[in-house]
């Protein structure tokens, strides 16, 4: 059935109502309470972006559009059926209509929240623009409304455009007035402290850094965290209400501290260049002696402790020999150049894992044998700590484990507990660092572990845990963003390897912090800017996603100077980012050195 010709009736049905009403001399009552109603839903045709709407997997588009210059895309994946919805004040026991245009399969229109019967509609399979309408009535205490359209699971992208939802208005009163008054308070190297006046009819207040929206509070007061050491910021603050929420207040600025000794040693250079050197095996870059590695590397990562069977958690580290690497120097060369280094001011670590050392401590014993092995190995050479590289299968998530601040699976657990017992025997100058890949990172802004109705990969977002209980004793992360698909960024669009986009939005996740499984309750927090290094692959042998030095430039243009952006906007300005991590020193050497000349390059 054509849901739409009802509708084309409509001015005769007015007509005639209207005629019945003014033979009973009611027609100015009809009158009246035709002019109540009104279109309610904001920005219901999309013109100005996604303002007024919450969307956990849409953007905006300039084609296809139903009417004006804009229409809503939004992408189902996985467990996300890409909801989008704003939350409407109407008057208690009144009639509605709310209606929209979609195309697409299987797209929804509904509200919930009526205080009656919430309604929705939908259009199977709309290969062109088809409109849906439904109509419901409040109860007789409800004010407010939420109106949303949604996709289905994995059905592949669905538009929307002008959305209306027409009834009489509800009473929405005033927004607050500005708050005054704001101050800082305790200044650190990675918080703010500030405080402001109250507001006569404010129920809370949002607070604004470099005018991005960060936080939510009740009261008048807020810890801002999360922030680059020695790094400039400026705060705001609106007071809101039902109403909405007031102009900013007058802007207060701060400037974090240095920063701490937390997270490893503070000797690290102010920008860093990590690369792994292949201590352990030959392939087509040739072999590298650890001497004639260049001053410009300060973290030399040795690739690779392999564990003897994956879940043994026995760690070996057997260097190449002379039949497959030739010219590689004695193990007392070796030693000896690792001490050269270290005299230098570099760090050199052991790097667990890689592409082919699979590691999964599901056990206690297998935990307490990884520190054993891990350690006999740091102690023999003298090294300065360890890099995690486990990819493949080494971590994945139980189906039960569903909150990366309390994880649950051993594999994860006892990751953390054996790295958290390296720490503390040797101390505040270990160094540790990590690598994972964004499969196990950023995905996890969208999906995280088997997801809420199974399904899943459950390795998506698994590092994230560990990351999080080790933040406080993380050197560095750098995660590959090389050898991966594409991955959606705070932007909510997908972003790709190949260009300074992907490690812009990439980086820009991890300082920023992000929700995990688009659950706005169970944020992932940002990471210091002196803990984040960008991997990338040395030359185009080295791995999928090789960028030229111009896009490497862009890169480090706007995550630390916000400018050379391109397409995607940043939520900071992070000079402090510490640096470049590389998929290979042997690479490079093999393309003539043409990363370390860019890092040099660019901080000197």
């Amino acid at each position: 059935m054509d849901r739409s010709r009802p509708l084309a009736r409509q001015p005769l049905v007015a007509l005639l109502t209207a005629t019945a009403l003014a033979a009973t001399g009611m027609t100015a009552l009809s009158s009246a309470a035709r002019a109540a109603d009104a279109d309610l839903a904001r920005n219901g045709g999309f013109e100005s972006g996604l303002d007024g709407w919450s969307c956990t997997a849409g953007t905006t588009v300039n084609s296809p559009v139903h009417s004006g210059s804009s229409a809503l895309k939004a992408t189902p994946a996985g467990a996300d059926n890409a909801r989008c919805a704003q939350t409407v004040t109407v008057k208690p026991d009144s009639q509605y209509t709310l209606s929209g245009h979609v195309q697409g399969s299987y797209v929804y229109l509904g509200a919930s929240g009526t205080g009656t019967t919430d309604v929705s509609t939908w259009a199977q399979s709309a290969p062109g623009w088809q409109q849906l309408t439904t109509t419901f009535r409040t109860g007789p205490s409800t004010t407010r409304v939420t109106i949303y359209t949604h996709g289905w699971y994995g059905t592949g992208a669905y538009h929307a455009d002008d959305i209306t939802l027409v009834g009489p208005g509800g009473e929405t009163g005033r927004p607050p007035a500005p708050p005054t008054g704001l101050r800082t308070g305790t200044v650190t190297s990675t918080s703010v402290a500030l405080s402001w006046s109250p507001v006569a009819d404010a129920t809370g207040y949002a607070v604004y850094r470099d005018g991005t929206k960060v936080q939510n509070v009740s009261g008048t007061s807020a810890t801002v965290s999360g922030l680059s050491p020695s790094t400039a910021y400026a705060f705001q603050v609106a007071a809101v209400n039902d109403a909405g929420e007031s102009a900013r207040s007058a802007t207060v600025t701060a400037t974090t501290g240095a920063p701490d000794s937390g997270g490893g040693p503070s000797d690290l250079p102010a920008h860093a260049l990590v690369g792994y050197l292949h201590a352990s095996f030959a392939n087509g870059s040739g072999y590298t002696r650890l001497a004639d590695v260049p001053e410009s590397w300060d973290v030399i990562d040795l690739a690779f402790g392999e564990p003897t069977s994956a879940t043994s958690g026995d760690i070996r580290f057997d260097r190449c020999p002379a039949s497959e690497c030739p010219g590689v120097e004695s193990d007392a060369e070796f030693k000896a150049a690792i001490k050269a280094k270290q005299a230098a001011g570099k760090k050199v670590l052991i790097s667990i894992g890689g592409a082919n050392g699979q590691v999964q401590l599901t056990t206690t014993a297998a935990r307490d044998t990884f520190v054993s092995s891990v350690s006999k190995i740091i102690d023999e050479y003298g090294l300065d700590g360890l890099d995690i590289d486990f990819e493949g299968h080494s971590l994945s998530l139980n189906a039960d484990d569903t909150d990366f601040r309390n994880p649950k699976t051993p594999v994860i657990v006892n990751l953390i507990s054996a790295l958290k017992t390296l720490k503390a025997k040797y101390g505040d100058d270990f160094v540790l660092t990590m690598a994972p890949e964004t499969f196990f990172v950023q995905l996890g802004y969208q999906y995280y572990g088997t997801g809420k109705w199974g399904g899943q990969d459950p390795r998506a977002g698994a590092y994230l845990p560990v990351i999080h209980a080790m933040r406080d004793d993380l050197t560095l992360l750098h995660v590959q963003d090389y050898n991966s698909g594409p991955i959606m960024g705070l932007d909510n669009q997908y972003h790709s390897m190949g260009s300074a986009d992907f490690h812009i939005a990439m980086t820009d996740m991890l300082l920023t912090g992000f929700p995990v499984a688009g659950d706005a309750n169970n944020v992932f927090p940002p990471l210091r800017a002196d803990q984040v290094a960008i991997g990338m692959p040395a030359t185009t042998n080295a791995g999928n996603g090789h960028v030229s030095p111009a896009e490497v430039t862009k890169t480090l243009d706007c995550l630390t100077k916000r400018t050379n952006c391109g397409g995607y906007a940043t939520h900071g300005t992070w000079p402090g980012l510490r640096g470049l991590m590389t998929w290979s020193i042997n690479w490079d050497r093999f393309g003539g050195w043409e990363f370390q000349r860019t890092f040099d390059g660019y901080f000197g």
